[in-house]
């Protein structure tokens, strides 16, 4: 090797040693994630660990949240009845539907309504929360014409104990014209809880903010919160509280919860309701997935922080 080569070489080798002792100073990573996965999914994370997933491929009828994962690492909610799978197909973990908007079923599978994704419009990670800004249309497939636009955040908030908040935001917006939304109790945002959870199948219980207890005491009763908890183990007690927020049109929400491990806020109970074009109607909803049997001041405390959260941030 003559004089340049020896030259050059020294120097890389310098190069290599100066590089090997340089300071590295990564940013804190994310405690919570919202982590893109195949077939249009999206996992949320704590510590690398999923606690929720979100699915919105194009081939379903409606987004959906499925699982949710409790303190003990055993899923909450379950996909369909327990003792009708076909005829309570539509009954998918978490979701957001509605039995008659203008008319159109959106609430069984194949009646001609469906939810269908657009974009992702947002994913946030963070030391506290995860959160995914979705677009969807609420779509008539029978005339193939869209009747509402939907903007919806889910964030995922890390609590301690392993315990989760779930906060849904919903912002529908009517398109080309006013649109109705038929008197009835199913919609907008339901929660299908694991078999064991349930009062018939496994003791479970349901409370509500009033004082009721299970579906004859709080069957299409007002509330501000319903709490179905129940055993996920031997042993093993967790559950899920549904928050209604007290900025929603309707609080406090009436209820439809049954003994079989269904729970629903129901927006048009009461009456119809109309969403007006140029005047979207805003929804936000929230999910305490919690360990144990907690007291109603403990829950009463969780809906006051629920109700006291920042509102969402404004569509990018």
């Amino acid at each position: 090797m003559d004089a340049t080569g020896v030259s050059a070489f020294v120097l890389c080798l310098c190069l290599a040693v100066a590089g090997a002792g340089a300071d590295l100073t990564p940013k804190p990573v994310p405690r919570m994630q919202a982590v893109p996965q195949p077939y249009q999914q999206v996992s949320f994370q704590r510590d690398n660990k999923e606690v929720a997933r979100y699915h919105f491929g194009p081939a379903l009828d409606r987004p959906f949240i499925f699982p949710i994962i409790g303190p003990s690492g055993r899923p909450l909610t379950r996909m369909g009845h327990p003792h009708d799978p076909e005829g309570h197909g539509h009954h998918n973990s978490v979701w957001v539907s509605h039995h008659d908007v203008n008319g159109v079923d959106f609430w069984s599978n194949g009646r001609g309504g469906r939810i269908v994704h657009q974009r992702i419009e947002r994913l946030a990670d963070g030391p506290d929360a995860a959160a995914v800004v979705s677009h969807n249309v609420w779509l008539n497939t029978k005339e193939n014409k869209v009747l509402l636009r939907e903007r919806r955040r889910t964030a995922v908030h890390a609590l301690p104990g392993d315990e989760l908040l779930i906060v849904v935001d919903l912002e529908l917006s009517a398109e080309g014209a006013d649109v109705t939304l038929g008197k009835t109790p199913f919609g907008f945002f339901a929660v299908r809880m694991a078999k064991t959870i349930g009062v018939h199948d496994g003791a479970g219980t349901i409370r509500n903010s009033e004082g009721g207890v299970n579906e004859k005491g709080v069957f299409w009763k007002r509330a501000k919160w319903m709490d179905y908890s129940g055993a996920v183990a031997d042993g093993v007690i967790e559950g899920i509280t549904l928050l209604d927020h007290p900025a929603n049109p309707n609080h406090p929400s009436i209820f439809h919860v049954r003994d079989d491990g269904w729970m629903g806020a129901s927006f048009t109970q009461d009456a119809p309701r109309t969403i007006k074009l140029g005047e979207p109607l805003r929804l936000r909803y929230g999910l305490w997935a919690h360990a144990a049997l907690p007291d109603t001041r403990t829950i009463e405390a969780r809906w006051a922080d629920f109700a006291n959260l920042p509102p969402p941030e404004s569509p990018k």
